[in-house]
């Protein structure tokens, strides 16, 4: 009998097959030669029932029904791909041994045991952990097959995260949305954000600017001129500034200190996933989701960098080999001529700022391959450039400065000057005239309020401290005190994966350090999610709480389980999963203590007093033909119902809310092409400018498929069918054509149908001939 392989997506199943089946037969859901045959989940097959596949009475949201706690949880196939899931298993009863190839890390872990557990497949599992999809790393991956038992631990942790999430994002939703009449989503992860998002708009509310005083003097000393800031307590009187202009200004002075230190910067370290979010969205303005689908893609279909969801920013012994090859691939290259200054000795082993095996878990950061770019779309080349780049500062030696530090006196008044003089570039040689990397460094400056203004410069700067100066110009300039900024996603995101510095228990924030709020690969999701339940918006690049945002803090701080927006939950829960993943800790016992959380917050919101519905009223303009719906709605609920339980094989629809009533959902109208297929939204697609959406996106339904997919200009006749039967008919993709999961090879064309892979955001894949 044959060894059945199962990978995440069609993608990597298929890059597998080319290396170790090359002559594999395509039978379009799997590929299968001599010794393997190999097929794919696409994303999660299965997830968790949702509450009223154990009752029917659940299918009505009321608080005398909670808390809902199942003595076991069902499993319950993704309709959409069902067929899929009935491939694999009619593959497996003709195979005698599995191999688990889907991600490398928890989740990956958990795609495929519900899987297992669903089609009960008792055949012994080998266990496939790579980093990249590069041929060599595949066979290499092949010799080196783990037993799958060596991973249950992190099965059971993966097992535990998924239905704890359940049980708090169902409940704590129907709780809060029930007692207040308004659709509240509660969880985990997106809870505690909100809040970050809340206390900043409160500290910007609260803020009060004040005026102050800064005076710059302007010093000669023979041929050499420079500036020093006045030294003492801020200013608020601007005729005290003023006098110390007109006290000092024609003087003559001294050089009370001075000081030269040499200094060396070193390259900023590899790229994980968050940090390259950042980057992305404050060099591109590229939202979180988009830096990550941008990555994948990258991964996946080009081949050009290594496994994009890691939470690291070092590599491992055995990874100095592997950049030191992708350094020779990049010969030749648009990058040849920093290649030709790149020093492969200074990348070894002992770099402790590139090669740091503690600090890698399940994924080294990320990295180049020796696979070259074809065909990057301008989009993926700005994320393959930024990562590319980032490896190469690391072959090249620090930038070295000499820092003057000048202390002048003026008629006993002193003034600072910083003088930042530039000796070597290094590494900096590759970020010269990107002005994002000039905008990154003055924007962390400006995120503080400077003491002391620092000058950089390149030009020879010295001074003789024994000889006196010259005041030759004064200027006394008026300021503000500045409010904290409001969130962007990319500050979002540092924030998130810091979080755990606002705990006070050591063993807690211990527990969180690498890991904050959510993990590398869910938080774009939980800031996709803030959006779509109405409790942020968007207005240019700055996130913005809305009213019902704001009060959903409010009562669920008000309720006393304010544990739901702090961090602290998180890292209790993060700390006892790592501790189950390594087989320190119960997972029984830890549900034990999410089963007890979730009754106390039922205990606690039943006590609470209903919020007026004007609280949660947004300011809209009346031009409109739909009216916000009301508390009930389906299509709402939808999002809702679950919270963090979608994410990463929870509910496999996050419905389970009573249907709308006529007069809550929007009537069919001329011009809507079918039916939305998203669970329980009971809203219309209809055709907008660059795609097609649904009539409830006013309240939170996010559903939408861009008329621009895969290459090709899709039809009012080609979404109907994706819609209505989870799929198009056979099309033909030309050469070229943007794939995303599972496009051409080799840039030859090819038939496939499209899928609906994702009924509640209108994500697509495809499904080859």
């Amino acid at each position: 009998m044959k060894t059945l392989i199962i990978a995440e997506k069609p993608d990597m199943g298929r890059n597998i097959a080319a290396v170790i089946e090359p002559k594999a037969q395509n039978r379009r859901t799997y590929l299968e030669g001599d010794t393997y045959i190999i097929s794919w989940a696409i994303g999660h097959l299965i997830g968790l029932a949702e509450p009223d596949l154990y009752d029917e009475k659940y299918k009505k949201w009321r608080f005398g029904d909670l808390p809902i706690i199942p003595d076991e949880f069902k499993l319950l196939p993704n309709p959409r791909t069902k067929d899929q899931l009935h491939v694999i298993k009619e593959l497996a009863e003709r195979c005698d041994t599995l191999v688990n190839a889907c991600d490398a890390g928890r989740e990956g872990q958990h795609i495929f045991s519900l899987i297992r557990r669903h089609l009960e497949l008792n055949q012994p599992v080998k266990r496939l952990w790579i980093s990249d999809l590069t041929a060599e790393t595949i066979r290499k991956g092949f010799d080196q097959l783990k037993d799958d038992a060596e991973y249950d631990n992190l099965t059971r942790a993966a097992r535990a995260r998924s239905e704890a999430d359940w049980l708090i994002g169902m409940n704590g939703s129907r709780a809060f949305t029930t007692k207040h009449n308004e659709l509240l989503s509660v969880g985990r992860v997106q809870t505690p954000v909100l809040a970050l998002i809340y206390d900043r708009h409160k500290q910007i509310e609260a803020f009060d600017s004040l005026k102050f005083y800064d005076v710059t003097a302007k010093f000669e000393q023979e041929s050499t001129g420079y500036r020093g800031l006045w030294q003492g307590e801020r200013m608020t009187d601007r005729k005290k500034a003023e006098a110390i202009e007109a006290k000092v200004k024609g003087k003559p002075g001294t050089i009370a200190s001075y000081e030269i230190k040499d200094t060396k910067e070193y390259p900023w370290k590899l790229y994980d996933l968050t940090l390259l979010q950042r980057d992305a969205n404050g060099k591109f303005g590229f939202s979180a989701k988009k830096t990550l689908d941008t990555a994948q893609t990258l991964y996946e279909k080009h081949k050009v960098i290594s496994y994009p969801r890691t939470n690291s920013n070092y590599v491992t012994e055995q990874n100095i080999p592997e950049m030191h090859r992708a350094l020779d691939a990049l010969r030749g290259s648009d990058y040849d001529k920093f290649v030709q200054g790149a020093n492969k000795k200074l990348v070894h082993t002992g770099n402790r700022n590139v090669c740091n095996a503690t600090k890698v878990e399940d994924h080294h950061a990320i990295l180049p391959t020796v696979k070259k770019p074809q065909g990057l779309s301008p989009d993926e080349r700005k994320l393959y450039d930024l990562i590319v780049k980032r490896f190469l500062s690391h072959f090249y030696p620090p930038a070295e400065y000499k820092v003057h530090t000048v202390m002048t006196e003026v008629e006993r008044e002193t003034f600072k000057t910083t003088v930042k003089q530039l000796l070597s570039i290094g590494w900096k040689v590759l970020n010269e005239g990107d002005a994002g990397d000039k905008a990154k460094a003055k924007g962390k400056d400006a995120d503080k309020e400077k003491e002391e203004e620092e000058e950089e410069t390149d030009a020879p700067f010295s001074l003789d401290a024994a000889k006196p100066v010259q005041c030759v110009d004064v200027e006394v300039k008026e300021k503000e005190t500045q409010p904290p900024k409001h969130y962007t996603e990319g500050t979002l995101l540092k924030a998130m994966e810091s979080a755990g510095k606002q705990i006070e228990d050591e063993e807690l924030r211990d527990a969180m350090k690498d890991s904050g709020l959510g993990t590398p690969a869910t938080r774009a999701a939980t800031i996709e999610r803030l959006k779509q339940v109405g409790y942020v918006d968007m207005q240019g690049k700055q996130i913005r709480i809305t009213p019902k945002g704001r009060k959903a803090v409010e009562l669920i701080r008000g309720a006393g389980v304010a544990l739901l927006t702090s961090p602290e939950m998180t890292g209790q829960w993060e700390r006892r999963l790592n501790e189950i993943s390594r087989g320190q800790a119960s997972a029984d016992t830890f549900m034990g203590n999410v089963k007890k959380f979730t009754r106390q917050i039922i205990e606690k919101v039943h006590y609470q007093r209903p919020a007026a519905k004007t609280d949660f009223a947004k300011p809209e303009p009346a031009a409109g033909k739909r009216t916000r719906a009301a508390a009930g709605s389906k299509s709402a609920r939808s999002a809702v119902d679950a919270g963090e339980a979608t994410q990463g094989g929870g509910s496999s629809r996050a419905g389970g809310a009573p249907k709308a009533s006529a007069a809550v959902a929007d009537k069919p109208s001329d011009g809507t092409i079918a039916a939305c297929p998203r669970p329980g939204c009971g809203g219309r697609i209809f055709m907008g400018r660059k795609g097609y959406g649904c009539s409830n996106y006013k309240t939170g339904c996010g559903f939408v498929v861009w008329k621009e997919s895969f290459g090709r200009t899709l039809t009012d006749a080609m979404v109907k069918s994706l819609v209505e039967k989870g799929k198009t008919g056979k099309l033909k993709f030309g050469a070229g054509a943007v794939t995303g999961a599972g496009g051409g090879q080799g840039g030859e064309p090819f038939e496939a149908r499209i899928l609906l892979s994702n009924p509640v955001t209108g994500g697509l894949a495809l499904e080859r001939e």
